[in-house]
C-alpha cells in the first residue's frame, strides 16, 4: 500500500516524501466503424504540482480557521497610504512597499455586499463547484478592491448583503475554503464542512 505524496519545508528546502506516481492501465481505442480495429491507447498520467504560496500563505491558512485576511499599505511615503486590499496582496500596487496583514473577518460579516455577479450553467474541467455556479464580486466598505468568489446558497442580486463562510472541516487550503451566503442564513443551511 502506498502513501500519498507529502511535501514539507525544512532548513529552507522542500522535502518530498511518499508516492507521487500512480499507475493507471492503458485502455485500447478502437474504431467502431471498421471492425473495432485498434487505433491507439489512452495513456493516463497523474501529475502533482508543488504550488508554493510564499507571502500569501497566511491568507490561505486563515481561511481554514474561519478568518478573512486582507492587507493595507502603511508606508508613510506612499501617496495612497491606507489603501486596503481584498483579495490579499503582499505589496502595495502604488509604492511596492510590503503591506500590513489585517483581519477583515468582522468587516466582511457586517458590511459585505454583492457588487456584481455571473451565473454559469457549465464549467471547465476539474471544477468542484455545484452547477449552476454563482460567481460574485464582493465589495467591502472602506476597501479599495473587490474580491471574486462564489455564492453557496440563494440567488445573487446586486447590493445583496452577504456573509463569508469557511470550510473548516477538511479544508483544502485554497480559495475554495471561502464562500458566501446571504446575510441571515442559518448555520444548518450551510454546505457540508462549512461554518461561519
Amino acid at each position: 500500500m502506498s502513501m500519498f505524496g507529502q511535501v514539507y519545508v525544512k532548513n529552507n528546502r522542500y522535502k518530498i516524501k511518499g508516492n507521487f506516481h500512480h499507475l493507471t492501465p492503458n485502455i485500447p481505442i478502437r474504431n467502431a466503424d471498421d471492425g473495432w480495429k485498434l487505433m491507439g491507447v489512452t495513456n493516463p498520467r497523474d501529475m502533482t504540482y508543488i504550488h508554493a504560496y510564499g507571502g500569501e500563505a497566511p491568507f490561505f491558512e486563515a481561511l481554514s480557521q474561519g478568518k478573512l485576511l486582507g492587507t493595507r499599505c502603511d508606508n508613510p511615503d506612499c501617496e495612497f497610504q491606507g489603501t486596503v486590499y481584498q483579495p490579499f496582496r503582499i505589496h502595495c500596487m502604488d509604492c511596492l512597499g510590503r503591506n500590513t496583514i489585517i483581519d477583515m473577518t468582522d468587516a466582511a460579516q457586517k458590511n459585505a455586499v454583492i457588487h456584481t455577479f455571473m451565473v454559469c450553467e457549465r464549467s471547465g474541467a476539474f471544477s468542484l463547484l455545484d452547477k449552476p455556479i454563482k460567481f460574485i464580486n464582493v465589495e467591502f466598505e472602506k476597501v479599495d478592491t473587490i474580491l471574486m468568489s462564489y455564492l453557496s446558497k440563494g440567488s445573487p442580486e446586486i447590493g445583496m448583503r452577504v456573509v463569508p463562510i469557511f470550510k473548516k472541516q477538511s479544508p483544502t487550503y485554497t480559495i475554495m475554503d471561502l464562500s458566501w451566503v446571504p446575510a441571515g442564513t442559518e448555520e444548518d443551511q450551510l454546505p457540508e464542512g462549512f461554518g461561519f
